[in-house]
């Protein structure tokens, strides 16, 4: 079992030696630059939406539901 351990070892090894000169990592020239409007934008308008809701619960006679006509059919 010992051997067999090594042999795979051995050969696991000799496989990855070549790539060793192949692979590279540099840093990059500019900023990674993380673009996170969409995300602010909808937790604004969430906030903002709880605000109206709000604010027609607090007044129902300054804000009256009418009813929304029907679409007209295509």
């Amino acid at each position: 079992m010992n051997r067999h351990r090594f042999v795979a070892a051995a050969c696991g090894a000799a496989l990855v030696l070549p790539l060793g000169g192949c692979i590279t990592v540099d840093t990059p020239e500019k900023p990674i630059e993380i673009n996170l409007n969409v995300t602010i934008r909808q937790e604004v308008l969430v906030r903002l939406q709880q605000d109206v809701d709000q604010l027609i619960r607090q007044n129902p006679d300054a804000f009256p539901e009418t009813p929304v006509p029907p679409r007209p059919q295509q």
